[in-house]
């Protein structure tokens, strides 16, 4: 039986264990619900899979039109698009100078050899570079975003760089196949400069994303005893998959994407991906859009955020929401403060 101060925590905070199931809340380990090895027996894991997939699909067909039939098909096949010469060669030359070129305030975060940095796109950085505008606004952009990640709103907007071998460590766990969470979401990559296969490329699994009866199986069975899985990230819900586990489920061998510069690629992240291996230390650079909203939401819509002007602000929110956090004893802040930096500028 808990000694009394654990029994009185988890009776506290029962009501909000509970709320967590209709939410986008993924975590096996911090949710003793959705970690339950019974609950997930019964069908929880299974119940939460079904409801989110069918909700996202609905909401997606009413954003279906503004995509042309072919990236509508090849979506729906493979899970990822892929378009190259997005913008027009001068109109993309004069913005990757003009992204590359001012420094903003940046944060940074490492996993294993890797840093991450990430600059936020918000109104100052977008009235210092106007020709982001014409990239945010691109029809191709827009839409595919939107229909991806199944809401009809801006995605969170960052510059990003990704900055391989940048000390002695375990490898970068990002280099696992793997799934974000149980339901879709998008993720997409403007790419700044050319991407080598050996250097890092996106890489997918085509046909992952769909919620097939062997892949409903396998979240099951994973969701019984994910909560004890000794890898972190599996336990807080991003399951990761082996390569000789997916001909069990039928899928394909994992797809590098070799791209070169000026290309957009928008992908499902409930479908597996993962960052390929870099052979030699690099750099790579791109707009990086994220979206991940409660997947039991039936709205497509987020007018109240559009209405206050937050859409383009959430990131620096999102970040001093951290830091606040850290500050009260609430878990350290992943997201490093690295001060003014150019998304160019070698690790420190």
């Amino acid at each position: 039986m808990p000694a009394l101060p654990e029994l009185a925590r988890r009776i506290a905070l029962a009501p909000w264990w509970a709320l967590e199931l209709l939410s986008s809340a993924k975590s096996f380990a911090d949710n003793p619900l959705l970690g339950s090895a019974r609950l997930n027996r019964l069908g929880l894991h299974r119940v939460r899979l079904r409801a989110a997939h069918a909700l996202s699909a609905r909401r997606r067909a009413g954003l279906a039109a503004a995509l042309a039939p072919a990236e509508r098909e090849a979506f729906a096949r493979d899970g990822y698009l892929v378009r190259h010469d997005l913008l027009p060669a001068a109109d993309f030359a004069a913005l990757r100078e003009s992204l590359l070129a001012r420094p903003a305030p940046a944060r940074e975060m490492l996993q294993g050899d890797t840093l991450t940095r990430r600059i936020a796109l918000d109104p100052a950085f977008r009235r210092a570079v106007p020709a982001l505008q014409g990239l945010i606004e691109h029809p191709l952009f827009r839409a595919a975003t939107r229909h991806v990640a199944a809401y009809d709103r801006e995605p969170w907007l960052y510059l990003q760089t990704i900055l391989s071998h940048v000390r002695a460590a375990a490898p970068d766990p990002q280099t696992h196949l793997h799934a974000d969470t149980f339901h879709p979401t998008m993720k997409a990559w403007f790419f700044l400069g050319e991407v080598a296969a050996d250097e890092g490329p996106f890489t997918y699994v085509p046909g992952s994303h769909r919620l097939t009866p062997e892949r409903l199986a396998w979240e099951s069975r994973r969701a019984e005893s994910a909560a004890r899985e000794p890898c972190r990230m599996s336990a807080r819900g991003s399951l990761r998959i082996e390569a000789d586990e997916l001909p069990a489920l039928g899928l394909p061998p994992p797809r590098a994407l070799a791209v070169p510069a000026n290309t957009l690629v928008v992908a499902d992240t409930f479908g597996f991906h993962a960052r390929g291996p870099s052979l030699r230390p690099g750099l790579r650079i791109e707009v990086w859009a994220y979206d991940r909203r409660n997947p039991f939401w039936p709205a497509s819509t987020d007018a109240p955020l559009a209405w206050l002007g937050l859409l383009p602000r959430r990131a620096p929110l999102y970040w001093a929401a951290l830091d606040a956090r850290e500050r009260l004893g609430g878990g350290r802040n992943p997201w490093r403060d690295a001060g003014l930096k150019r998304a160019g500028d070698p690790a420190a």
